[in-house]
């Protein structure tokens, strides 16, 4: 009886507060505002549990709720995961990979170098240190503190009294809201571009920091940064996902498809890489940010259809741009998209709820707004 006790608890539903307004675009959907109280059933799947409110039932978001009386965690930003994964050479083997990223950097350091001469330098989130060794060892500032948050930062000390460097960059352990600086910096760099440009948040450490450390007058890099977006066909992403229900082994599945449509398009696809082909119309950047001033973080589109075709959603990358030291200097550009070398961040795809069929000289126009999951605080909502 008591086995059976302790099983019936675990799965009686549970009642949730909202944390924010959600609209439902599906019949199997369920609308509710801030502050509403729901029953969960059954949590579904990691993003859509299954609800109740006021005897409607229905999917909702689990990243807008939270278990009715509780409190947010202690680690609103997910601090010990994120960190963590930094801590270990999975993620900066695919980053030192990136021959695109890396070189670009290296790039900005030796077109400056006359000018970054003498200069005092922040390394911001600085990783294995490798654009702090590039400034040490190809423009000669007087200093470079190199800043990391994670445990990789005792192989980065190791890497940079290794390599000599060891007499300009200091090593410096901790996160942006705690540092500590002998003195203001002239150059601010950081590479914390993450998927879709936000994913992580990293950015909002970033401009912390150029608050308190860069010094009137100094330099950001990235200097500026786009989010680019174009309406485009994925036959091959929507075949895979939902036209797969139609009729496998010759069986109908097709009650499985408006599943499929919650499981599979209700979120982006990371490591996306379209096909310049399956371009509907041509891209056009949707949210620039100037990294001294950075606005709201939303922004309008309109395209034009160029060629008929199934419009199944949108594609986003992003450019970023470092500005020269020098007057008149060429600005050096880290660019994301399909026309240029790939990335490891690639592209991200947005599905709709459904294809539609568009036509040469159809307009598609909408907004877009970029902001934290209000839960989890280093995931994006779009």
């Amino acid at each position: 009886m008591q086995t059976e006790k302790v099983e019936e608890e675990e799965d009686a539903p549970e009642e949730y507060a909202a944390l924010c307004d959600f609209t439902a675009s599906g019949s199997e959907q369920l609308s509710f505002i801030t502050g509403d109280k729901l029953l969960v059933h059954n949590k579904s799947s990691a993003d859509w549990w299954w609800a109740e409110l006021q005897g409607e039932i229905g999917y909702v978001p689990a990243s807008y709720l939270r278990l009715d009386g509780a409190e947010e965690g202690d680690d609103p930003w997910q601090d010990d995961e994120y960190f963590g994964s930094y801590g270990t050479l999975r993620l900066h083997l695919e980053m030192l990979s990136d021959r695109s990223r890396t070189e670009t950097y290296r790039q900005v350091i030796v077109s400056n170098s006359a000018s970054l001469r003498d200069k005092v330098v922040m390394d911001l989130g600085c990783g294995t240190g490798i654009i702090s060794m590039f400034c040490a060892q190809l423009a000669k500032p007087s200093m470079v503190y190199a800043v990391e948050a994670s445990s990789m930062v005792e192989h980065t000390r190791q890497l940079v009294k290794q390599n000599g460097c060891e007499e300009v960059v200091t090593v410096l352990q901790g996160r942006a809201e705690e540092l500590e600086l002998p003195e203001q910096v002239d150059v601010l760099v950081s590479e914390w571009m993450g998927n879709c440009l936000l994913f992580e948040f990293m950015v909002e450490s970033v401009l912390l920091a150029r608050d308190r450390w860069l010094r009137d007058g100094g330099v950001m890099w990235p200097s500026s940064a786009a989010l680019a977006l174009v309406p485009c066909q994925a036959n091959s992403y929507y075949k895979e996902k939902m036209a797969f229900w139609e009729r496998p082994y010759g069986l109908d599945f097709t009650p499985l498809q408006p599943l499929a449509q919650q499981e599979f398009f209700t979120k982006p696809k990371f490591s996306h890489l379209i096909d310049p082909e399956d371009c509907l119309s041509a891209s056009c950047d949707v949210i620039c940010l100037n990294m001294y001033t950075v606005q709201e973080m939303k922004g309008e589109f309109q395209f034009c259809v160029e060629k008929p075709g199934i419009f199944h959603g949108f594609t986003a990358w992003f450019t970023v741009q470092f500005e020269s030291l020098e007057m008149g200097g060429a600005t050096v550009e880290l660019n994301t998209g399909p026309n240029s070398d790939p990335t490891h961040w690639k592209q991200t795809l947005f599905m709709l709820d459904r294809p539609i069929q568009v036509y040469a000289g159809d307009s598609i126009h909408g907004n877009i707004v970029l902001r934290r999951n209000p839960v989890w605080r280093r995931h994006m909502t779009v």
